[in-house]
This record gives structure tokens, sequence and C-alpha cells, in this order.
């Protein structure tokens, strides 16, 4: 079945179908451009949202990127980039594959269709004409045929008639011939235009019309194929890219997979892992001195004490438990202040229950005066200590990574000491290569120079060499950080031990020994009433402070910031100030010079 033989007289009926065909194809043209627009802003969408949560800089020193939940969410949004890849990639496609082909088969037929329909119109104008011819001759013939038909009943008439002469009789049967020989070639004219149009007319509609039909029809059938392959490219475009798609997805599972919370609980300890022992039991002080003291004093006696016969609570803030190590608010509180009652005068009975009282060498407001002198001054220095702890607000970063905890300070070695290793090898590998481009420079030196490589070489040289050496630095500082390690765990399990034994402060009868503070008071207020009167007005508080208590070195630190001093392992050193709570302690060195060192650092034992 074809156009040509079905549809020879439905001319109009093709004409607007092929139309609609062509204007079917470009309404999925344009509908696949819609389709791309969206497949395009949805992917930019995506990009745009990978952008926003992606880190902007390299992570690999961040250390939350050590976590594998923090992976893996890095790996959910790098897999939802991919995605977004492919929507682009199905945009891409539909566009090329679809739109730019089909638009472009679209303009061919179009311009075949129109030179079909030319065709067949050319075809039919001839038809028309050779049918106007037709009709023409026709008309020509009837004509000459009645005027012939007359002109011979005319000379019949004249012949009949006995008064026309023989003149006008043989002029009429002239006239009478003569338009029997024009109708008769008038018939003849009419049979050729006849004959001529019957065969225009069945060529018209036996060939040339069927030829053009069944070119139309052949066109037809190439757009309709056309645009069947359109809509399976439409859906296979998509078809393609799922395996692609199942891939991101299946990397979203394999990332949500990875999570590990025993794994994130280890980096986590890999981290921050200080390496430091945990303290042990806070030794007993005995705050009972003062009070056995007090027996044998006047009621303005009483040493190291104010004016209302009470201990100072400055002086026992100084006899304050260990902080925890790590805490700035888990303070040991300080023990209750009990008020001190007065000693009687001294008589026969008082020297058998404690000291004799002291001896004033001047009146008793001096000796009052003096004793606050000796409690204000520390604190007095304090305040001159401030604008220096201000400056030590923040750590000061060593080359050796001393400031770190034992157990961070190695891991941040073992880094370096690997990053070195891989820009060395780099640089070994860069030798290499420019000694064997040196060689083949050698051998064929049409290809180069080779003392063009001389100063790379040696460029290259000196770098391995600044490597080496470089390793060799962070592997002796490696080394020191783990002997120490090593070395101070035996010192914290024996001041563990020792922290235990509750015979270094007390006896067994809860007596004091001749070594503890009580033994020496007497001493240090008889020396303290030698002294002048207007002390409290020198300048520098700070040098007259005494220590209260003293700290050994666990590690060596280099003070290199202002405020601080430096010290080396095991180094012996005068507490002058507890922590306040910054991670800082003022310390006195024994060949002088005073500052701040870390808390972290020291094994303190207070007076």
């Amino acid at each position: 079945m074809d156009w040509g033989t079905e549809l020879w007289d439905q001319f109009d009926n093709v004409e607007r179908h092929t139309q609609w065909g062509l204007d079917l194809m470009e309404k999925y043209v344009k509908f696949v451009k819609e389709r791309t627009e969206i497949e395009q802003a949805y992917a930019k969408q995506l990009r745009n949202l990978v952008k926003k949560y992606l880190p902007k800089q390299n992570t690999r020193e961040d250390p939350e990127s050590k976590f594998c939940q923090y992976q893996a969410f890095l790996q959910v949004v790098k897999e939802l980039n991919d995605f977004a890849g492919q929507r682009e990639v199905v945009a891409e496609n539909l566009m090329t594959q679809i739109c730019v082909k089909l638009s472009k088969h679209a303009q061919e037929l179009k311009q075949e269709r129109k030179l079909h329909f030319h065709k067949g119109r050319r075809a039919q104008q001839h038809l028309e004409n050779s049918f106007k011819q037709l009709e023409n001759s026709k008309r020509k013939f009837k004509q000459d045929c009645r005027e012939a038909e007359k002109a011979m009943l005319v000379a019949e008439k004249l012949d009949q008639d006995l008064n026309a002469t023989k003149a006008d009789v043989e002029k009429a049967k002239q006239q009478a011939n003569l338009l029997s020989h024009l109708a008769e070639e008038s018939k003849n004219e009419y049979a050729s235009f006849l004959q001529k149009f019957n065969q225009d007319q069945s060529q018209f509609y036996f060939l040339e019309m069927p030829q053009i039909f069944n070119n139309l029809q052949e066109m037809d059938e190439r757009r309709t194929v056309r645009l069947k392959e359109g809509y399976g490219i439409f859906s296979e475009t998509e078809r393609q890219v799922m395996p692609i798609i199942g891939k991101c997805l299946d990397g979203m599972k394999a990332a949500a997979d990875s999570v590990n919370k025993k794994n994130d609980s280890q980096v986590l300890i890999e981290l921050h892992k200080s390496g430091f022992e945990r303290p042990g039991d806070v030794d007993f002080e005995d705050f009972s001195q003062p009070i056995n003291r007090t027996s044998s004093y006047r009621s303005l006696g009483t040493p190291r004490g104010t004016l209302d016969g009470r201990l100072d609570p400055r002086l026992l803030g100084k006899n304050k438990g260990k902080r925890w190590l790590f805490s700035k608010k888990n303070k040991l509180p300080p023990p209750p202040l009990s008020p001190v009652i007065s000693a009687p005068l001294p008589s026969s009975s008082s020297a058998t229950n404690g000291p004799p009282s002291p001896k004033f060498t001047r009146d008793p407001l001096s000796y009052c005066l003096n004793e606050i002198n000796k409690t204000v001054k520390p604190h007095i220095a304090s305040f001159r200590h401030l604008k220096r702890r201000v400056s030590l607000c923040l750590p000061v970063i060593t080359e050796d990574f001393s400031h770190l905890p034992p157990e961070q300070r190695r891991k941040k070695l073992q880094q370096k000491i690997e990053e070195r290793n891989r820009e060395l090898q780099k640089e070994i590998n860069q030798r290499d290569a420019l000694n064997k481009m040196k060689d083949v420079y050698q051998k064929t030196p049409h290809m180069g120079v080779p003392a063009s490589l001389e100063p790379k070489i040696s460029e290259t040289l000196s770098n391995i060499e600044k490597l080496h050496l470089e390793i060799q630095k962070y592997k002796s500082w490696l080394a020191e950080a783990k002997s120490r390690m090593l070395s101070n765990r035996p010192d914290n399990t024996l001041r563990y031990s020792r922290h235990l034994d509750p015979t270094t402060t007390l006896n067994n009868n809860g007596s004091h020994e001749k070594g503890s503070p009580d033994a020496t008071h007497s001493n240090d207020s008889q020396d303290a009433l030698n002294q002048p009167i207007y002390t409290e007005f020198d300048e520098d508080f700070e040098d007259l402070a005494s220590p209260i208590g003293t700290c050994v070195a666990m590690y060596q630190f280099e003070g290199s910031s202002e405020g601080t001093i430096s010290m080396t392992e095991g180094e012996e050193l005068s507490l002058m100030e507890e922590d306040k709570g910054d991670g800082w302690t003022w310390v006195r060195r024994s060949k002088g010079g005073e500052g701040y060192v870390p808390t972290s650092y020291l094994r303190v034992t207070l007076n």
C-alpha cells in the first residue's frame, strides 16, 4: 500500500499531513530542549550545594578529617557531585543527539517536502493547461461546425431560390465549403488536443503524482523513523547513566557503612592523647600548726596573721591542694577557716603548753606592721606578674614541638619525618632523572648541552642534603621524646606510691616532725623582728617574696617568649606562685632569674 495508489486524489490532505509531521518533530525538539534546561539547572544547583559543603582548602591537616564520620560525609558530598555530573551528561546527550540532529533533519525534510510539492503543483499546472487547450479547441470546433452548418443551409437555400443568381449560389457554396474545411481542421485540432490531454492526464495520475506521493510517503516515513529514534534516545540517554548513578548511590551507601564508632573514638584518643600519667593522691597538709603555736602567743603576737587574731586566708591559700592536671575548675576547696583564740599572758604553766611567746624588741605596733608587710607582699608581687601573664595566653610554638604534650609531640615529629621522607624521595627521583638526561645529552650532543643541567643537579643535591639534615634533626628529637616518655613513667609510679604512704606527712601519734614548719616558725618570727619597719614601701616586692614550694622539671622547656624562662629536664626550681588557672606557674631558678613555665611540665611540692 502506497500513497500514490490509494491517495491519488488526496493531494491537499497529504500536504496537511506532511506539514503536521514536521510540526510534531519541531514540538518534540522544543520539549527536549526544555528538558535539557531543567537538567542543567538541576545539575547547577547540585554543584552549588556540593561547593557549599565541600571544604575550600585541603583538609589533610584538619584534625576533623581523621574521623570516619566526617570522611563519610565528604564522600557523600563527592558522590553527589558525580551524580550532578551525570545529570549534565544527560542534558548534553539530549541536546546533541536529539535537539541538534532532529532540528537539522527537520530542516532537510522541509526542503525535500517543498521540492516534492513544487513538482506536484507544476504537474498539476501542466495538466490544467492541457485541459484548457482542449476546452478551447473543443469550443472552436463546435463554433466552426455551427458556422459551417449555417453556411451549408444558406447555400442550399440560395440554390433552390429561383431569383438567386448563379454567382450568389456559387459564392454561398464556396463559403460553405470553406467553413466546412475550417470545421474539419478544428475537428482535427480538437482531436489532437484531446489525445494530448488524455496522455497528460494519464501521466499525471498514473506516473507523476504517484511518484510524488510515494516520495512524500518515503519522506514522512523517514521522519517517523527519526522521531521514533528520538523517542528512544530520550529514555536510552537516561538509561546509559543509570549504572554510573547507581555507582554514586552505592558509594554513598558504602560511605554510610564505613562509619565506625569505635574507630572515631580511637582517632579522638590518638589526636588528643597527651602521654602524661594520671596524678596520684593529694598529700595531707596539716593546718593545725597555728593552733599549737597560738597557745603561747599574746593577743598581739599572732605571727603571720591578721590583727584580729585569725589566720590570713591568703597564707592558707598557699597550702591548697594540687589542681587536676587538665582542669581549671576542679580545684580542691580551701580548708575551713577557724578563729584562733589568743593565748593568755605567759605564766609558769604556759611553758609546758607550747613554745614561749616571741619577745618584742620594739613596740607591738611595729611587730604588727611587719607581719602585715610579710603577708601583703607576695600578693602585691602577683599584680606585677599580671602583664606578663597576659602575654602568655597563647602557647609558644617551638620547632621541636616541645610546647606539646609528649604523645602529641611524638606524633607531630613522626609526621614531619614522613613528610620529609616523601620530599626526599621526590628529590632523589628528580636527581636520577636529571642524571639520565645528562647521560643522554652526552651520548647525543644534538639533543642538548649537558652543562645546562648542572645548576639543576646542584640544586637537587643541595635539597637532598638539606632534607637529610632535617630528617636527622627530627629523628633525634623523636628519640629524645620517646626516651623522656619512658623515663618519666617510673618516676610517676614512684611518686604515686609515695602519695599512698601516710608517714611522709604524719607520724604514728599525729605529732609534727622536726622539719615541719612549726619548728622553724619561731626563728622566722624572730628574724622578722629584726627587719626594718618601712620595708613595705620597697619598690620591688618581687625580690622579697619567699618560695611557697619546690618543683622539678619533668621536660625541657625553651622560654622564648616574654615572661618565660627556660628549664632543663630534672632541674629543681623554687615555686614562687601557683598556677592561677591559665596553665602557667611562676618559678625561680637556683642560679637566678624568674619567669613562667608550663604547669604540666612540673612536678610540684608545696611547703
